[in-house]
């Protein structure tokens, strides 16, 4: 089973819990975590496989800061080892005090202003590089 899959079997079963994978040097969140991460971490979100699921990643050296993170911010997550049968390394859990979904939707916003500034960035180099076209 591809880890995409096992993304969103396990997903399923927590929604509203931040997964992170375990991948060689490096850990993984997929889908809405990925959003959480970057608005927390100022993580970059790529594509990822032919459904250009979004993506981060960081280094596992920086696991303890990230979780320590989650905790404070009060967000459920599961520490998933794919190398080790996709057994949960840690957990936090807040029961009724979660605030996974809360997160999100500012996480959400972010993602999708931080776009915009890109976008609007490219277009400015774009027209800033126009006079040195026609001059060559």
């Amino acid at each position: 089973m591809s880890l995409i899959n096992m993304v969103r079997n396990i997903k399923e079963v927590h929604p509203k819990t931040l997964l992170i994978f375990k991948v060689g040097a490096f850990c993984e969140s997929y889908g809405k975590d990925s959003y959480i991460l970057s608005y927390l971490f100022n993580y970059q979100i790529k594509p990822k496989g032919k459904d250009n699921i979004s993506k981060t990643g960081f280094s596992k050296k920086a696991i303890a800061r990230v979780l320590s993170k989650l905790e404070e911010q009060k967000i459920d997550y599961l520490l998933i080892d794919v190398r080790n049968n996709y057994d949960v390394d840690d957990k936090f859990e807040n029961r009724n005090l979660n605030q996974y979904d809360t997160i999100y939707e500012k996480s959400y916003v972010y993602v999708k202003k931080q776009r915009q500034v890109r976008e609007i960035s490219k277009k400015l180099m774009e027209e800033m590089d126009l006079p040195n076209r026609q001059n060559k």
